[in-house]
């Protein structure tokens, strides 16, 4: 450990890791092995890249003290505490607590003095899953100077918020989409924890109106930063080379989406019924819709393939962890489209224009200002929710080669100027390090 250098501790949104990892079938060990990407280990390089050394501390039900490994593609320390015994307890009770209702959480109806009791535990549950005790030993062994959370709309925010008052440490909080609470003591806790934290990054301008408008956060305490993408080693490979090595035609059209599978959420249902209304349109070209990812409702996505019939689907029902494999599937591409229904501020579409591109996604939030300007920034924003909206952009991008041509172009040309690891970097360093 370097002790010279400033160190943040980066938690996890939700009770345990494994409850993410295990959704998209990676082990732990892959985790600290292979996993690279997405918002955690975009911060953990863009703060390496500023001197800022972190500490990923995860919370799991399958240690019985606390283990450091480090994670091999940012050499990044991750320090793993075992949940404490009285979650266990709970979470026997209540084995889904990110369930809305508690049939959802519980899995079954029940009535009367238990219904009561349950409800209360599940409302409980996710403050009882932070290990304090052995969190503030490890933060005072690790020397971090800061505790950055996952979300600030969730349990564990409040939890550190409490810590960091206790141990003299700021508390700060990203936003990655979570803007609902699962626990009816998140309404009168929250405003207070907020009020108690040194600061929140949110990358929307939505987002922030939203949290002035709730909370009257002052201006002061909000950044507005973007998650960062290490453009500069984020480019496409050779279109025909992808191409052969995916089987697909060098004359095919392909849209592409990566992600987690979740069909509601990522608005996978609209992209199905856009896409069928592009091919209906478009009955002589061979057009492919590249899907790749996995989660929890990839059972039902096979179901609903089945039932469709789509011509021209590939899907790759697994969470990939080469990004090299990414980088293939982005460049065999002519457009990158995100049909999602809910985001915080999403980092696969600035990945495929890094790849140059042109989006084609929905007004979930973070995407209007990802795609500041829309085709000004290589993207097309259409509404949530509407398969006919997304079928018209993706259709009509798929059918004038040289606009496609220009958007790509814009697209690469806001993921360099915006988003760089470089830029993003420098802005987290000087909001969370007071020096």
């Amino acid at each position: 450990m370097n002790k010279s250098q400033p160190t943040i501790a980066l938690l996890h949104w939700g009770d345990l890791i494994e409850d993410f990892l295990d959704t998209i079938g990676v082990s732990f060990e892959a985790f600290c092995k292979e996993m690279t990407g997405g918002w955690m280990f975009g911060y953990i390089n863009a703060l390496k890249l500023v001197g800022v050394r972190t500490v990923l501390f995860c919370i799991s039900a399958r240690v019985t003290e606390p283990i450091t490994y480090t994670h091999e593609p940012t050499s990044a320390t991750i320090c793993v505490l075992p949940a404490p015994k009285i979650y266990h307890i709970a979470r026997r009770q209540i084995p889904n607590p990110y369930g809305w209702t508690l049939k959802e959480a519980l899995g079954e109806d029940v009535r009367g003095i238990r219904r009561i009791l349950l409800l209360m535990l599940k409302d409980l549950s996710p403050y009882l899953a932070t290990p304090l005790v052995g969190l503030a030993r490890e933060l005072r062994r690790e020397g971090c100077q800061a505790i950055l959370c996952q979300e600030y709309e969730y349990a564990r925010f409040d939890a550190c918020v409490l810590l960091g008052q206790l141990m003299r440490l700021p508390v700060f909080a990203t936003f990655q989409g979570g803007d609902f609470q699962l626990s009816r003591w998140e309404r009168p806790l929250r405003p207070l924890t907020l009020r108690a934290c040194a600061g929140l990054i949110v990358a929307t301008q939505t987002e922030v109106e939203r949290v002035q408008s709730q909370y009257c956060v002052p201006s002061a305490k909000l950044a507005r930063i973007f998650n960062p993408m290490d453009v500069a080693n984020w480019h496409a490979m050779d279109r025909a080379e992808a191409r052969v090595a995916l089987g697909i035609p060098l004359d095919a059209q392909v849209v592409v989406y990566h992600g987690r599978i979740e069909i509601h959420r990522k608005g996978l249902d609209i992209l199905l019924e856009a896409w069928a209304r592009v091919l209906c349109d478009r009955p002589e070209r061979d057009l492919r819709l590249l899907l790749i990812g996995t989660g929890s409702d990839a059972g039902e996505l096979h179901q609903r393939l089945t039932t469709m019939q789509l011509p021209g689907v590939m899907w790759r029902d697994e969470y990939v962890r080469d990004r090299t494999v990414i980088l293939r599937y982005l460049s065999a591409a002519d457009i990158y489209t995100l049909p999602s229904r809910h985001e915080g501020f999403p980092v696969a579409p600035i990945e495929a224009m890094s790849c140059g591109l042109p989006v084609v996604a929905t007004d979930a939030s973070g995407i209007p200002d990802i795609l500041k300007g829309g085709e000004a920034s290589g993207g097309l924003v259409v509404p949530r929710g509407n398969s006919m909206a997304l079928a018209l952009a993706l259709g009509g991008v798929l059918d004038n080669e040289i606009w496609r041509h220009e958007l790509s172009q814009r697209a690469r040309c806001r993921a360099v100027e915006c988003f760089s690891i470089q830029a993003i970097g420098k802005q987290l360093r000087e909001f969370l390090i007071k020096m």
